[in-house]
């Protein structure tokens, strides 16, 4: 094997990527994205539909492929079982 020549090292180069366009800045502010089996009892997500309230913990299914979690629509006692793909982010508020 050769060894490397002698000489000046490369320095690294400080400047930013800008953003592409498009992309998102992130969920708004006070909410954070995590993963569908990091979800905790009392996490609030809201989507088009209105916002719920995790009930319950999360499992998995489907070889650990889908999450599914217990929820509860704020304001009512409707409560159903949401399904994301494992991999998905979900924007949460936490308290």
């Amino acid at each position: 094997m050769a060894k490397p020549q002698p000489g000046k090292k490369r320095q690294k180069d400080e400047s930013v990527q800008p953003p592409l366009p498009g992309a998102r800045d992130g969920a708004e502010a006070g909410t954070t994205q995590v993963l569908p089996m990091e979800l905790r009892i009392g996490d609030r997500l809201t989507d088009e539909t209105g916002e719920y309230e995790v009930i319950g913990r999360p499992y998995t299914t489907a070889g650990g492929k889908s999450a599914n979690v217990r929820v509860k629509r704020v304001g009512s006692e409707v409560t159903m079982v949401r399904v994301w793909g494992a991999h998905e982010r979900v924007a949460v508020t936490r308290e």
